[in-house]
This record gives C-alpha cells, sequence and structure tokens, in this order.
C-alpha cells in the first residue's frame, strides 16, 4: 500500500513538473502538511525542478528531499536578478528545513535612524521596529560606536527618546533641557537650533553611514569657502572643526585605493557542512562596511550557489548597488546584475585577500568559542589534525610516549607516559628500571623497555596504543620498530620528536625510512606535541633522581644488623639525613631503634673512625 502511494506521489509530481514554464522564476516544494520545505530558483523552471527527478542525478540528500515532496508550487519572474531576489526573500520569510541556512545575527547591532518630525539616531539590535531606517549590522561593535561618536560631534543629533511633534516644536510645549548646556544637543524642540539646519545634520548623518564621507568633506569645504568670502569667519571656524573631526575619522578607516569606488568584495571558504563568508563594500577608496557570518548547507549546493546566496544577502540588507563584485571564484548570479572579477594581483587582489584574512580570523574566533564550552571537541579537531599528517588508518585516542635516563650508564632507567584523547592519563604511566643493558647504551634500553611493555600487552590482551612517539630521532623510532614490529609481531604507528644541537624539539618524523612531517613550530599541534615530549623527559628524570638519591642514601645504613627498609624510613623521617643520623649520639638512636640496635647502628656508621683512631694510636706509639 505504501509502495502504491510512493509511485502515485511521483506521478502526480511529474505531471506538475511536464507543465512547468521555461521561463525564470522560484519553485517551492511543500510537504504533507503543506509546510514549505525547499526554496529554489531557475533561469529554466521546467528544466531545474525536472532535474530533481531524475535518479541518475540524485544524490543521497536529494533522494531525502524528493521522498518529502508532496506538491510543487512556482512564481515567474520577468528576470533571473528579480528569481535571485525573490528567492531570497521567500527563504528569510519561510525558513524552509532545506535551504541554506544564515546563521541567526541578531546579536550584532544596527543604527537606527527615525523617521519622525525631530529624527534620533541611536543603536538598536531590533530591526523589526517601524518608522525607522537601519544602518549595519555591525559585526565589530568598536566601530559602530565609533560612528555614533563622530555624528554626535559633528552634527549633536538630539540625544533623549521624548517623541516630537512639529505641532509641540511650533506651539512652545518644550523645555530646554541640560543635553543643551553641556552641549550636546542644539535645542531644536524650542527653536534654537532651526528644524532646516537640524535636518541637513540629519541628512549628512545619513551619507556618513552609507558611506559618503567624501561627498560630506566636499560639502564641508565649500560651505567654509562660502562663510570665509562673507566675512562669517566664526561660522566657518566651527565648519572647520567639523571637517577636521571628518577627515581625523577618515584616515583612521580602512583605505584601499583611492582609485577604487563603489566595490562589494566576498570571501567564501567552506568546512563541511558550514560556510565562513566575509563582505566588504568599498567607496570612495575606503571600507565601510564589513560583515563576516555562516551558511549552514542542507542539500549538496556548490561553492558558487553558496557564494550567490551570499551576494543576494548581503547586497540587500546593506543596500549596495555596486556594479562590480570581486570573488575568488565565479559565483552563480545573472551576468547583468553584476560584473564579477577574480583577482590575481593589485589592489583588487589585496582586497581580496583582506576579507579572506577577516574570515580565518572568525573562524578562529568562533573555534576558541565553541572549545571552551565543549574542550573535546578541541581535542577531536588535534587528534583528527594528528590523523591527517601523519596518515594513519584511525584517531590517535591513546597516544604513548618513551624516554631514557641515566648518568653514565649508572641508575639507568625508562619511563612510559600516557595520553588518553591527549590527555595525560597517570594512572597508566610506568616506570622501568633497565636490567640487562651494561653501561649508557640508549637504543638497548628503548628495546628492553618496549619488549617487556608491549610484551605483556600482547600476551594480557590489553589494548594497544593507536600511536608510538619515540622522545628522539630516527635511531629511536628504529629500536622502537624492531622490536613491535619484528619481534612481537604487532602493528602501531611509530613517530619521532628529534631536538636540536640545543636540545629543543625540531622537528617531527614519521614512517620508515623517516620523513619529516612539515609543521609550524608556533602552531597549536607542534606545542602540544613538544608539552607530551616534556612530560616524559620530566617522568624520566623525576625516576631518575629518585632511584639515585635512594642509592646513595641506602648505601649508609645497609648492613645494619635488624634495621629493614621500615626503619630506615623511620630514621630519615625523625633526623632528616644520613649525615644527622651520623652525628646523633648513641643515646638518640637507642631512643629511636631501641637499645640493642641503637648501638648496633652507632657502632656500624662509627666503625670507619674507629678504625682511623686505633691506626693512629698505634702509629704514635711506633
Amino acid at each position: 500500500m505504501a509502495e502504491t502511494e510512493k509511485e502515485e506521489r511521483l506521478t502526480r509530481l511529474k505531471g506538475i513538473v511536464l507543465n512547468l514554464p521555461e521561463g525564470p522564476g522560484c519553485y517551492q516544494y511543500l510537504d504533507a502538511d503543506r509546510n514549505i520545505i525547499y526554496v529554489g530558483k531557475a533561469k529554466n523552471l521546467k528544466r531545474r525542478v525536472s532535474s530533481y527527478f531524475n535518479k541518475d542525478q540524485q544524490s543521497r540528500k536529494t533522494r531525502l528531499l524528493v521522498s518529502k515532496i508532496h506538491d510543487i508550487q512556482y512564481i515567474v519572474v520577468r528576470t533571473e536578478e528579480d528569481a535571485l531576489l525573490l528567492e531570497n526573500n521567500l527563504i528569510k520569510r519561510h525558513q524552509p528545513r532545506y535551504n541554506v541556512l544564515l546563521k541567526d545575527d541578531k546579536t550584532y547591532p544596527s543604527i537606527a535612524v527615525t523617521n519622525e518630525y525631530l529624527p534620533r539616531i541611536f543603536p538598536t539590535r531590533d530591526r523589526r521596529r517601524g518608522g525607522a531606517t537601519f544602518y549595519g549590522p555591525y559585526s565589530h561593535v568598536g566601530a559602530m560606536h565609533g560612528l555614533l561618536d563622530l555624528m554626535r560631534a559633528l552634527y549633536r543629533p538630539r540625544p533623549c527618546r521624548q517623541p516630537m511633534t512639529r505641532e509641540g516644536v511650533e506651539g512652545g510645549r518644550y523645555e530646554v533641557c541640560l543635553n543643551y548646556h553641556i552641549k550636546k544637543c542644539g535645542a531644536p524642540c524650542t527653536g534654537l537650533q532651526s528644524h532646516a539646519d537640524y535636518m541637513a545634520g540629519i541628512e549628512a548623518c545619513r551619507e556618513i553611514l552609507r558611506g559618503n564621507t567624501a561627498e560630506v568633506a566636499r560639502l564641508m569645504r565649500e560651505e567654509m569657502s562660502r562663510l570665509s568670502s562673507e566675512l562669517r569667519f566664526e561660522e566657518a571656524g566651527e565648519i572647520k572643526r567639523r571637517y577636521d573631526l571628518l577627515q581625523h575619522f577618515r584616515t583612521r578607516s580602512e583605505v584601499v585605493s583611492q582609485t577604487l569606488h563603489h566595490i562589494d568584495v566576498l570571501y567564501l571558504e567552506t568546512e563541511g557542512e558550514t560556510a565562513f563568508v566575509n563582505y566588504l563594500h568599498v567607496k570612495e577608496g575606503c571600507i565601510n562596511q564589513a560583515f563576516t557570518f555562516e551558511l549552514r548547507r542542507r542539500m549538496d549546493e556548490t561553492e558558487g550557489e553558496l557564494l550567490a546566496l551570499a551576494a543576494v544577502e548581503m547586497r540587500e540588507r546593506f543596500g549596495s548597488r555596486a556594479r562590480e563584485l570581486v570573488v575568488p571564484l565565479r559565483a552563480d548570479l545573472p551576468e547583468e546584475m553584476v560584473q564579477q572579477t577574480i583577482p590575481q594581483k593589485g589592489d583588487k587582489r589585496k582586497l581580496l585577500d583582506l576579507s579572506r584574512l577577516n574570515v580565518k580570523q572568525y573562524r578562529f574566533d568562533r573555534l576558541k568559542q565553541a572549545e571552551k564550552l565543549n574542550p573535546e571537541q578541541k581535542a577531536t579537531r588535534l587528534m583528527k589534525e594528528i590523523q591527517t599528517e601523519l596518515g594513519l588508518e584511525r584517531l590517535p585516542m591513546r597516544v604513548e610516549l618513551f624516554d631514557n635516563s641515566n648518568l653514565s650508564g649508572e641508575d639507568a632507567v625508562a619511563a612510559c607516559v600516557v595520553f588518553e584523547r591527549l590527555r595525560p592519563a597517570k594512572k597508566e604511566y610506568r616506570k622501568y628500571e633497565i636490567r640487562t643493558v651494561d653501561g649508557p647504551d640508549d637504543y638497548a634500553s628503548m628495546r628492553e623497555v618496549v619488549r617487556r611493555r608491549y610484551g605483556r600487552l600482547r600476551d594480557e590482551g590489553a589494548p594497544l596504543p593507536d600511536l608510538v612517539i619515540a622522545d628522539g630521532g630516527a635511531g629511536q623510532m628504529e629500536a622502537i620498530r624492531s622490536v613491535v614490529e619484528d619481534e612481537l609481531g604487532l602493528e602501531i604507528a611509530i613517530a619521532g620528536l628529534a631536538k636540536d644541537d640545543r636540545h629543543r624539539t625540531r622537528e617531527l618524523l614519521f614512517g620508515f625510512p623517516p620523513r619529516h612531517v612539515g609543521m609550524k613550530a608556533s602552531g597549536e599541534l607542534f606545542r602540544l606535541l613538544t608539552q607530551m615530549q616534556d612530560e616524559v623527559h620530566r617522568f624520566a628524570i623525576a625516576y631518575h633522581r629518585q632511584k639515585r638519591s635512594r642509592r646513595q642514601t641506602a648505601s649508609a645504613l645497609d648492613g645494619v644488623p635488624g634495621v629493614g627498609e621500615r626503619l630506615k624510613t623511620l630514621l630519615l623521617n625523625r633526623f632528616g639525613s644520613v649525615k644527622r643520623i651520623r652525628e646523633a649520639s648513641v643515646e638518640a638512636l637507642c631512643e629511636a631503634l631501641g637499645p640493642t640496635r641503637g648501638r648496633n647502628l652507632w657502632t656500624h656508621l662509627h666503625s670507619d673512625e674507629a678504625a682511623a683512631d686505633k691506626a693512629r694510636e698505634t702509629a704514635e706509639k711506633s
């Protein structure tokens, strides 16, 4: 029954497709509940929609979408550009489940200019309110406040929130407030500033918000010249003050080139299902709009399609009518809509590189923010990076590192530290005394420790590491490989961290014969591997020092009848050192150990002194 219903549904949909017009327009797919689940645009509606029902061209996501379609609606338009704009509006209005998702940007503020008799200018995060024109949003809040400060210094738009009408102003209903006295407002509500002068300032503010600072500066220069010619020097001086403020602001803006006018720039990078896009608008040689955002793929959209969606959205949002669009690749936009440029060098290439830099920084900031909320995400990312750099078959969930430590072959030890999901698993750390090697032979010591470690894990059926890292270069790696592969028959990936002549980590080696793995020394992954290497070195050195200290300490107390390890520990805790035990009186030792053990220990510690005294007496007599 279900299969029959499916066939009937597809037959009905194909019938709709056969009757579609062959002109430009937008199509909408509806589900069983009449909800719009997908909106698309096409130069040829019939050809584009029919491609969804061609089984030879269907991807997995397309098959899933087609399985949800129960009806098709369409809107015919005159041009492909109209179809693009209509698609953008329909997606924003209906937010279909299978369309590219523009991440919500309501946290970014905009600047509102109200449409009142005496307009106000203020920042807001709510663009839905009526009776205002909005500029932005501004992803950099500091830049927005810089604009607001400039406009307040130049034209003093009223900061109060009180609604004011023409009748109220002309009827004298309002009084001068503190803002006038502290020179934050010209008091247009009381007639101290004329309505025409106030509105001229608001219009100049609109031009600044549109990025037309050069035009505003030109008008200021003309006004200064006119006032000076009329000998109105005080008023000309006020205009000069404003002009200097505006010029100072322009010099702090990102100046690209005085030859570039009215250009849009878009740069896009994709990562899995997410696309990161930066938009720049250049006017009069300056960047006056910059915005970075995310797009979430829902179907199999190409980078050209994503770039086209981003271009339409940004140009509509910021009211851009630029005739040139600088992009890294060709977007799926009609030629009559905008001229696309893919620069290879020059000022436009520098613009594209700047846009790319903004995307990189945005991705980095979002990544850091996400990793603070979910530390596991960072570990997974770094493990994937290790897997990619070394070409491993699986993620290195468990990494083990080895290091040797000895002093001219004495007190030779080794250490193994374990990292699970790149975090120290200290309960899994292991110490090894070297048993079969005489003298300072690091390679033989490494073979002994690895043989003991992985021979035991193999015999016990315990999990093996995904990656072993030697604290050394090719020689240490070969010592590990000869045991792991040739003797034990195990398959474990082996890497090495080689040091330079100053004992600083220089490079990561992998494979046989070992190859250098290119990695920035300042990169996060290289720093992590260096920290892991420092950890195994610290653990090995600490064990070596402990063993050497134990040997030196134990030698003076060994061989004393009745004094074992427990009493040695008791004596050291009580007296602090072997030197103080030797200097202690026989009474103090008897008090600590009892009469017999105390006297035996005192005699043992001073036997050399007694023998020396006896020999001296004999020599004196002779």
